[in-house]
């Protein structure tokens, strides 16, 4: 059976973070891998750590990268944000597509974890392809606040075509 087409918001999302080659990456919410793959086409000694609370998607994304996870490059876990432990400082980017809870409400505990496992200077990209122009806009007003609040620098919010808040850990 053919791969499934890799959707086009994970493409641009990937394409905007401007990865360099060796970043040690974190996604939030991977899903079945598609995002991962695409981060692993950028990197060159550098690494993707993804997790998801679902067993059956992270076992699709295992399978999905199969030869990045064997060479080390893709390490996916099954775990809530909540429940992820990382060491300070273990990512240079850390990302989400279309995770609601950074805008449905307070994100403080998941925002305080992601500060301390970003490197300083580490980035933030948060992504959502928002259902219409209207929600884009509420998404794109909600989540530079609560984001500012936990102590990051937002640097970017753009809300067409996808949504995208990209902030800076202090």
């Amino acid at each position: 059976m053919p791969a499934a087409a890799t959707p086009d918001r994970l493409v641009r999302a990937v394409e905007m973070m401007g990865l360099g080659p060796a970043d040690r990456v974190l996604e939030i919410g991977c899903g079945r891998g598609a995002a991962v793959a695409l981060v692993c086409e950028r990197l060159a000694g550098g690494t993707i750590t993804a997790i998801d609370r679902s067993h059956t998607a992270t076992a699709a994304a295992k399978e999905r990268n199969a030869a990045a996870v064997a060479a080390g490059t893709a390490v996916l876990h099954t775990t809530a944000l909540e429940d992820a432990a990382f060491e300070d400082g273990a990512f240079d980017r850390v990302f989400a597509v279309n995770v609601n809870l950074f805008w449905v409400r307070s994100p403080a505990r998941e925002l305080g974890l992601i500060s301390r496992w970003l490197a300083p200077g580490g980035r933030l990209h948060l992504f959502w392809q928002a259902p219409g122009e209207a929600k884009a806009a509420e998404i794109a007003v909600k989540v530079p606040p609560a984001v500012t609040a936990e102590g990051f620098h937002v640097e970017t919010v753009a809300a067409s075509p996808l949504v995208h808040v990209q902030a800076r850990r202090s």
